[in-house]
């Protein structure tokens, strides 16, 4: 099976940060693109449209077998794959990272519920922080230290996702809320689809954001050891992170009714944050 034919971009969605921002060198922004276009539609074919299962995962094995193309020197067979491969040879980089969101990806479509936080983070490792881990590649830093603190930036940034999205998710018919967690602070899913909002549900939402508080604060060190533009971008994607967060808690956790996003004003904040930040 041919993968779908996609152009570089893939259809618009909201995102909390700006894709191959101008903060990024002008070199580093068309390799970004790619690599946000390979996964993005990727990630549509998993979400998007009214496609049955099989034909989903189906589509994202015709991805997986064009990254076999690409580590057998062969042609690959779409244009948004040649421009993949293209990327991946100039910069050096391996499929390897390329394929784990791929799994994460087809986990999207076979998995609904996750048992722990562990399980989740486990989902993590696969959904988010490759992306991370290919940014600091094309720029040449790939110490363990800097990829540990990127996997809890990256690991912190889909948490936080989830948190915006439970409502988004419930329609899609998934819970990424830890079923333990929902078990510990007594509440059911039925109370996720009448998106009732009292005490039990408030002190989950309290713990979930702080947890992942804490993990974007664990990998943050890295925004200021990072130099040049990419240190300035990570310190306002921690930023940015940790401010949704908040807007999370100011709305009451009632995020069925208020999806934080990020607004002019919101950025303005982010960026003297970031400006104190680097101090």
């Amino acid at each position: 099976m041919r993968p779908p034919s996609t152009s570089l971009m893939p259809n618009a969605h909201y995102e909390n940060f700006p894709v191959a921002s101008p903060l990024l060198p002008q070199a580093m922004r068309a390799p970004v693109r790619v690599i946000y276009a390979f996964a993005r539609s990727a990630d549509d074919l998993a979400d998007e449209g009214e496609a049955p299962p099989e034909e989903r995962i189906a589509a994202l094995m015709a991805y997986e077998a064009e990254l076999d193309r690409i580590d057998r020197g062969q042609q690959p067979e779409s244009p948004l794959f040649a421009q993949v491969a293209a990327t991946l040879a100039t910069h050096q980089l391996e499929t390897h990272y390329l394929r784990e969101l791929l799994s994460a990806f087809r986990q999207d479509v076979r998995q609904t519920r996750y048992a722990s936080f562990h399980e989740l983070l486990d989902y993590c490792r696969r959904s988010a922080n490759p992306v991370g881990r290919i940014m600091l590649s094309l720029f040449g830093d790939t110490t363990p230290s800097a990829f540990q603190q990127s996997d809890a930036i990256c690991s912190a940034l889909q948490i936080i996702n989830f948190l915006q999205d439970v409502a988004i998710d419930w329609d899609k018919a998934r819970v990424y809320l830890p079923q333990e967690d929902l078990q510990r602070f007594g509440v059911s899913e039925e109370q996720i689809a009448a998106q009732r909002v009292d005490d039990r549900w408030r002190a989950l939402m309290a713990f979930e954001v702080q947890r992942a508080r804490v993990i974007m604060l664990d990998g943050a060190p890295l925004a200021l050891q990072i130099r040049g533009r990419l240190g300035w971008e990570l310190r306002l994607i921690v930023q940015g992170g940790l401010r949704i967060l908040e807007k999370i808690e100011d709305v009451g956790y009632d995020v069925f009714r208020a999806r934080p996003t990020l607004k002019k004003s919101d950025w303005l904040l982010i960026f003297w944050r970031a400006l104190r930040f680097a101090r």
